[in-house]
Parts: C-alpha cells; sequence; structure tokens
C-alpha cells in the first residue's frame, strides 16, 4: 500500500493518489463547501471542535467535496460525486459550492462516459449531486451516460418520503432519473458476505448505520491490502474520535457503535481510510496515540 501522492494546494483539482495492491486510487473534488460547525460536530463544544476546524465569520468550517476515481478488474469507478451544479442560487451561497468535479475528472484523465460505475454511499446531495445534470428543457438527464449507479434501495425509499428532517438533502433528481433509464442498481443487504456488494472485482460495500439507516462504505481489497472510503460514518480526520457525531447524523448512538466496530478492523489491519469531506487530508492510515486517542499514521510508516 503506498500513497503516491497528496495535494498541496487548496486549489489542486486532484486531492490525492494511492495504490493498494492492482487497484490505482485518485481522490478527485467537486472542490469546496462550507458547513455550519455546529451541524458538523453535534454535541462538541466549539471550544473543543475549534481547536480542529477554523470557522469563518458565519460559523461554517471549509469541507472537501472528496470523490474518489477507482480503477480495477478492468473497470472505471467514481465514489460520490459531491454537489452537482443544480442546487439554488441562495443555497448555493449558503454552502459556497464551486461545482468542480467536471474539471477534476478530466485532470484525472477521465470522460463521463468512461466511468463504468458510480456508487453513491447514501444519496445525500452532497454525495450526489453529479449523478445528474439539467438538459436544454430543464429535466434532468444521467450525467454518466454508461454508468451502473450503486445505491441502497432503502436511501431511495427514505428520499422518497420526503421526511421534513432531512428532505432538503434528498433531491428526487439526484436519483429518479437514474432508476427511470434502468442504471441505477438497488442494494438490498445490510450484510457484508452478500453477493450483491460484490460491486466489482476487488470492491465491496459494507452498511454502517447512524448518519442514515443504510450508509455504506466502500471496501478496496487486493493483495492483502485494504482501503476504504468511510463515507460520513468519519467524514473527516478532526471526526475520529468515536463521540464526535455530527448533528446531521439520524442516529449518533449508532454511529457511535459502527465507528468502535470500524476502527476493531482498520486500526490493527492498517487500512487506509479515505475520508469524503477532508479537503487537506483525504487520506490516512488511523492508528492510537500514546494517550489512547484515535490520531492518523503516516501510510509509509506502519
Amino acid at each position: 500500500m503506498k500513497i503516491d501522492s497528496l495535494a498541496t494546494a487548496d486549489s489542486d483539482l486532484i486531492r490525492g493518489r494511492a495504490r493498494v495492491g492492482s487497484i490505482d486510487i485518485t481522490v478527485c473534488t467537486d472542490g469546496t463547501c462550507r458547513f455550519d460547525g455546529g451541524a458538523m460536530f453535534g454535541v462538541v463544544p466549539k471550544t473543543l471542535w475549534s481547536r480542529k476546524a477554523e470557522a469563518d465569520e458565519l460559523n461554517r468550517v471549509m469541507l472537501g467535496l472528496n470523490c474518489v476515481l477507482v480503477r480495477a478488474g478492468g473497470k472505471t469507478i467514481l465514489i460520490e460525486t459531491g454537489f452537482g451544479n443544480k442546487i439554488a442560487p441562495r443555497l448555493k451561497e449558503i454552502y459556497a459550492t464551486e461545482e468542480r468535479l467536471p474539471q477534476s475528472l478530466a485532470a484525472a484523465g477521465v470522460t463521463p462516459a468512461q466511468v463504468d460505475i458510480v456508487i453513491n454511499t447514501h444519496l445525500h446531495w452532497d454525495h450526489s449531486g453529479w449523478n445528474s445534470v439539467l438538459d436544454e428543457d430543464g429535466v434532468a438527464q444521467p450525467y454518466f451516460p454508461n454508468a451502473e449507479y450503486i445505491a441502497h434501495r432503502g436511501e431511495v425509499e427514505h428520499g422518497r418520503r420526503q421526511w421534513e428532517r432531512d428532505r432538503v438533502s434528498y433531491v428526487p433528481d439526484n436519483y429518479e432519473p437514474m432508476l427511470r433509464s434502468g442504471q441505477m442498481r438497488l442494494i438490498e443487504s445490510l450484510y457484508v458476505d452478500a453477493a450483491e456488494n460484490f460491486i466489482a472485482p476487488c470492491v465491496r460495500v459494507e452498511c454502517f448505520p447512524g448518519h442514515t439507516r443504510q450508509l455504506m462504505a466502500v471496501h478496496l481489497e487486493d493483495a492483502g491490502e485494504h482501503a476504504c472510503f468511510v463515507s460520513d460514518l468519519i467524514p473527516t480526520t478532526a471526526h475520529l474520535e468515536p463521540t464526535w457525531a455530527m448533528g446531521f447524523d439520524l442516529d449518533p448512538l449508532r454511529t457511535i457503535e459502527e465507528r468502535k466496530r470500524f476502527y476493531a478492523h482498520a486500526v490493527p489491519q492498517k487500512w487506509l481510510l479515505l475520508f469524503p469531506h477532508d479537503h487537506r487530508t483525504p487520506m490516512a492510515v488511523v492508528g492510537i496515540d500514546d494517550r489512547g486517542r484515535f490520531c492518523t499514521k503516516d501510510a509509509e510508516l506502519v
């Protein structure tokens, strides 16, 4: 396992590259956005979280919109598609979105037509926005014309209910066009060893409920090496502490338990973790420091 490079500037279109066995990993980006710090850290006091995440004058913290390009088993796979370009101007202003994924994919040498599989770990708008774009008539159409989209059936069902708690995060245009076109395959199992959870050679998904009921992480495994896109189970390296759950989490107590379950495998086996919202540290190996706290480690030294 080797981290080949990490971005050195916030403006870099490629946030990092790594190799896990024969799997090539490129962290692309839809740019950054800004979310309220209190929402990102839940009940954790600002006096604590502000040591790890700087807030602006509106109490917003900067987040990355990391979209991971995976080349494995002859397939080109994209994990997550960022915020996209369909949100209303007022919301674009509030969240300071940048719409950079097309340029980032181009920098990685990939066109939308070359993507074979798109995996949405869940269907929140900041993870599935470029699933579709609006055509000349204002109708949403799949942005990746030849891709099979993967999502969990429970996410679609939850989105269609449009609950007051989180309906802003579930935008029908981010999943309905792919369902109509027959491009979206819905996973139903909650068990990691279910056959449908194996997406491609060396690629499988696993549910870690808490943020949403069917939140999926994506495992990338080859030649005894292991990387994992953790999705919003652990959105940034500032959220490594198990109890630092987000205000966005539907079940924060479950998030805590699922993080512990995840760490029980990821830490001793020295997995490379890929974070969805850490713009400056998109990937790292996690270990335990001399105070017993979870921390990032240099992948070259573990």
